[in-house]
C-alpha cells in the first residue's frame, strides 16, 4: 500500500504568531526527503505535526489512506530522532533499543532477535551491552536511530540529528544514513538548515522561505542548478546576482547589466515573467566562472575586474573580484595543480569568463 505523506491546508500558530498558513506538502513513499530552510521558518513544526507532538489548528495530515491529523502518537507508525538523541543514560545500548518492545511485554527471545537485527543494521552489535557513556557521539546517534526503527515505522523523522557532531563525524554519519535508508526502504523526513547536509542525503527536498512557504521542491541537482527564485539561489549554495534587462537581438537572447554591457544567455523555457526590457536578475554560481589574466575566446561572456581578496580552501581557491561597475563577484577555482602555471595575486587585473548555459535568469 502506498504510504505517501500528505499535508493539506495546514495552519498552525503559537501565541498568536502564525507559523504555517495553508501549508501543503507531499512526501513520496520510500524517499529520503529533506526540509531545508532558515531558522524559524516552521520546518521543525512540520516534523512535529507529522510525528503527533503538535496538532494543527486546521488542515489534514494523511499517511497513505489514513488520516492521522488527530491520531495519538502511540497509534502512528512514525518514529522520531531528535537532535539531543534523548537516550536513557542509566540503560545500556541493548536496553535503550529494546525499551519500546519491553514495555509491550513481548517475548524476551523475540525482543533479543529484533534488537540484534537492528543493531547489526547500524553496525553496533559489538557494543550491545556497553553503557551510553562509553559511546562516541556518532555511536549514540546510531543508538537513537536503532531505537527509532525497532518498531519498523512507516516514516522516520529526523530533526537536525547531526547538529551536535563535529564536521568529520557528521560527514561520515550522512553516508551511513543514506545507506540505512536504502536498506530499510523507509520514508525518511530530514529537517535541517544546513544546505550541505540536505544536498548530500536527499532524493528530494523542499526549500522553505522565512515565511514558512515552500519556494521549490525537487531533486538536489534541480534545486542547485535551476533554482526557482532568488531566495533559493542564494540560500542553497553561493550565487552571484546581477540586476538588468532581458533583450532579444535577432534569434539570440542577451542580458544587459548597467555598467558592464550585454551578456549572451541561454533560455531553455520561457516563463511569463521573462518580458523584454523588464528588470530581472541573472545568476552565476562561483564555480561556473573561469578566472585568468588573459581573455579566452572560447567563452561566450567575460568581464574584467581587480582581485580584492583570496581565500584558500584546500580543494579550491575563492577570489573576490571588483568589477568596473563596483560590484563584487565571487569565483571558486579548483586547485588542480601543485604549481599552477598562472599565479593570481591581490590587485591583479583578471578576466572572468562563463558560457551562456551557466547563467540563469530569475524573477526580481
Amino acid at each position: 500500500m502506498i504510504k505517501t505523506i500528505h499535508l493539506k491546508d495546514i495552519c498552525k500558530s503559537y501565541d498568536g504568531e502564525v507559523i504555517l498558513d495553508n501549508f501543503c506538502l507531499t512526501v513520496p513513499e520510500g524517499k529520503f526527503f529533506a526540509l531545508l530552510g532558515p531558522s524559524g521558518c516552521g520546518k521543525t513544526t512540520v516534523l512535529r505535526l507529522i510525528g503527533g507532538f503538535e496538532t494543527p489548528d486546521s488542515g489534514t495530515i494523511m499517511i497513505g489512506d489514513t488520516n492521522i491529523t488527530h491520531l495519538p502518537i502511540y497509534q502512528r507508525r512514525v518514529s522520531t530522532v531528535f537532535q539531543n538523541y534523548a537516550l536513557f543514560p542509566h540503560m545500556n545500548v541493548f536496553d535503550n533499543v529494546a525499551y519500546s518492545l519491553t514495555i509491550k511485554k513481548l517475548d524476551a527471545d523475540f525482543i533479543k532477535q529484533r534488537v540484534v537485527k537492528v543493531l547489526r543494521a547500524v553496525r553496533l552489535e559489538s557494543h550491545m551491552y556497553k553503557s551510553i557513556a562509553q559511546l562516541s557521539g556518532g555511536q549514540q546517534q546510531r543508538v537513537a536511530i536503532a531505537r527509532a526503527i525497532i518498531n519498523e515505522p512507516e516514516v522516520l523523522l529526523l530533526d537536525e540529528p547531526l547538529a551536535a557532531l563535529d564536521l568529520k563525524l557528521r560527514e561520515r554519519m550522512l553516508i551511513e544514513l543514506i545507506d540505512l535508508q536504502e536498506t530499510l526502504k523507509t520514508t525518511f523526513v530530514y529537517v535541517t538548515h544546513d544546505q550541505t547536509e540536505a544536498l548530500t542525503v536527499a532524493d528530494q527536498m523542499a526549500i522553505l522561505n522565512h515565511d514558512g512557504q515552500i519556494e521549490q521542491i525537487g531533486t538536489p541537482q534541480q534545486i542547485y542548478e535551476f533554482p526557482a527564485s532568488s531566495f533559493v539561489a542564494t540560500f542553497v549554495g553561493k550565487m552571484n546576482l546581477f540586476g538588468g534587462k532581458l533583450l532579444t537581438i535577432g534569434s539570440d537572447s542577451y542580458f544587459e547589466v548597467k555598467g558592464l554591457g550585454k551578456f549572451s544567455v541561454y533560455i531553455s523555457a520561457r516563463y511569463e515573467w521573462m518580458e523584454e526590457n523588464k528588470e530581472l536578475l541573472m545568476g552565476i554560481r562561483p564555480e561556473k566562472i573561469w578566472i585568468g589574466k588573459t581573455k579566452d575566446e572560447k567563452f561566450a561572456n567575460y568581464v574584467i575586474g581587480k582581485v580584492e581578496a583570496i581565500v584558500y580552501h584546500g580543494p579550491a581557491t575563492q577570489y573576490n573580484v571588483r568589477l568596473n561597475n563596483d560590484a563584487i563577484i565571487q569565483v571558486f577555482e579548483q586547485n588542480e595543480e601543485h604549481f599552477p602555471k598562472e599565479k593570481i595575486d591581490y590587485d591583479d587585473q583578471v578576466y572572468l569568463h562563463w558560457q551562456k548555459e551557466n547563467a540563469i535568469l530569475l524573477e526580481r
